[in-house]
C-alpha cells in the first residue's frame, strides 16, 4: 500500500508540473506589456501599453473600446492574443480598465456614450505624447456596446488610422429584443413564453420614456429580472443610443468583422446599416459563420466549463483563428509603405 501511495502521489506532482508548464507557456505572450496611468478631468485610468518586442523607432497603435459590463484592461486576459497578433506586425495595444475597475477612478455606470467617446479622446492624446508612437497610424479596435462609442469619437478626432468594429451595435432598444427572444428561443421557451417576456420589456420601455424613477420601476418589476439602481441609472442615459447616421462621420478604413452564430446583434442588419451609412470605398467586411458575439469558437461559446478551462491553459485558443488571422492582416495593411 505504501508502494501505491507513493506512486500516487508522484503521478499527482508529475500532473500538477506538467500543468503548471503548460499554464505558464500558454500565457507567456511575445510583447512588453507596461502598466501605465491616464489622466483625465475625470479621474486616472489604469491600464496597459503593449508593445512589439523588438520595435524600433516610432510604431503604430491600437486603441481598445469595450463593449458593456465590467470589464478591465486585458479583459481578464482576453485581449492579451489580440495584442499579440497585434504586436507580431509592429503595432503596439492600448487598453486601460473602465472607472470604478481595477483602480481605475469614477464609476463606468456613470457614463453616457458620450463620456465614454471623451474617454477614449482623452487617452489617445495620452498615446499622442509617447515617443515610441507614430501618431498618424493611430486606430481603434471595438467590440458590441463600442458601436455607439467609435463613431462620436471620429467625429472628434479626424486623423484616427482605421477602425475595426467587431459585433457592433446599432440601436439600443431594437438589439435589446432581438437579444431577448434569441436567447430565450436558445433555452427552449415557447413562443408564448417569449411573449409573455416581451410584453414585460414593453412595460419597461414605457417607463423609461416617461423617465419613471426606480421606485416607480421597482413597483412592478419581475424579481428574476431585477435591474440595480445603478443600472437602471445607466440605462436611462443610453436606452436611446442608435448610431446609424453618426456612421457617416467615418473617414478613414472600417473593418466590420460579425459572428454567424450571434444572438446579441442582428448581424444582417448591422451589415445592412454600414453599407448604406459607411462609403463603400472604405468598408470592408467578415464574417465568420461559427463565430459568437465575442467570436469564440463554436465548440467553446456553448460551454461554460469548456470556455473557462481554455482561458487558463489555452488563451490562444479561445477565439476563433480566422478571426485573428484577418485582424492581423487587416492591420498589417495600415502600415506605411517602403520609402515613406
Amino acid at each position: 500500500m505504501k508502494k501505491r501511495s507513493k506512486y500516487i502521489i508522484a503521478a499527482t506532482i508529475v500532473v500538477f508540473v506538467t500543468l503548471g508548464f503548460l499554464f505558464i507557456q500558454q500565457n507567456t505572450f511575445k510583447m512588453i506589456e507596461q502598466k501605465i496611468e491616464i489622466q483625465t478631468p475625470n479621474g486616472v485610468l489604469k491600464g496597459t501599453l503593449a508593445l512589439p518586442t523588438d520595435y524600433a523607432g516610432e510604431i503604430g497603435l491600437v486603441v481598445f473600446v469595450h463593449g458593456d459590463g465590467e470589464i478591465n484592461d486585458t479583459y481578464d486576459g482576453g485581449y492579451k492574443p489580440l495584442w499579440e497578433k497585434f504586436a507580431s506586425v509592429g503595432y503596439a495595444s492600448l487598453s486601460w480598465s473602465k472607472p470604478g475597475i481595477h483602480g481605475s477612478e469614477g464609476n463606468w455606470l456613470d457614463q453616457s456614450m458620450d463620456d465614454r467617446a471623451e474617454e477614449v479622446i482623452q487617452a489617445i492624446n495620452w498615446a499622442k505624447s509617447l515617443p515610441m508612437i507614430d501618431d498618424t497610424r493611430i486606430g481603434l479596435w471595438g467590440a458590441s456596446q463600442a458601436g455607439w462609442v467609435i463613431p462620436k469619437v471620429v467625429k472628434e478626432e479626424r486623423e484616427i488610422a482605421f477602425n475595426i468594429l467587431v459585433s457592433p451595435a446599432i440601436n439600443w432598444i431594437s438589439q435589446g429584443k432581438y437579444n431577448t427572444s434569441k436567447s430565450l428561443e436558445r433555452e427552449g421557451y415557447t413562443k408564448e413564453e417569449i411573449e409573455e417576456v416581451e410584453q414585460y420589456d414593453n412595460q419597461v420601455l414605457d417607463l423609461l420614456n416617461s423617465q419613471s424613477s426606480y421606485d416607480e420601476y421597482l413597483k412592478m418589476a419581475h424579481q428574476d429580472r431585477l435591474i440595480s439602481e445603478e443600472r437602471w441609472s445607466f440605462i436611462k442615459k443610453n436606452y436611446q443610443s442608435d448610431t446609424t447616421e453618426e456612421l457617416k462621420y467615418f473617414n478613414s478604413p472600417v473593418h466590420l468583422v460579425l459572428g454567424g452564430q450571434d444572438i446579441n446583434v442582428d448581424v444582417n442588419n448591422t451589415e445592412l446599416v454600414y453599407r448604406q451609412n459607411v462609403q463603400s470605398d472604405h468598408l470592408s467586411v467578415f464574417i465568420l459563420p461559427d463565430a459568437d458575439h465575442s467570436m469564440l469558437k463554436k465548440d467553446i461559446a456553448t460551454s461554460t466549463w469548456r470556455t473557462y478551462l481554455t482561458a487558463i491553459f489555452f488563451p490562444r485558443k479561445l477565439s476563433d483563428d480566422k478571426y485573428l488571422s484577418d485582424l492581423t492582416q487587416f492591420v498589417s495593411q495600415m502600415a506605411p509603405k517602403p520609402g515613406i
